[in-house]
């Protein structure tokens, strides 16, 4: 019977420890330091849009970014 409150001590014990050595155990992951893709607003329609996904004009002033044909067909229309 003496032994009774040891153990239930003991079990409380180890279920509240053992999440803790476990989190200890593991290593952390790494943050990503890269960022996939950045935004480009589109000049026409003033949207923003992923630059991997933009339909891309050269023109004197450089490299222009669009959301879509259409976007792209009117401003160099103007």
């Amino acid at each position: 019977m003496r032994l009774l409150p040891f153990l239930i001590f003991a079990v409380v014990a180890v279920m509240i420890l053992l999440p803790t050595l476990r989190r200890l155990r593991l290593p952390a992951r790494p943050l990503p330091t890269t960022v996939g893709d950045e935004l480009v607003k589109d000049p026409v329609c003033q949207t923003y849009i992923v630059k991997s996904r933009a339909v891309r004009r050269t023109t004197a002033d450089g490299v222009r970014y669009f959301c879509s044909e259409q976007c792209a067909r009117l401003d160099m229309g103007r």
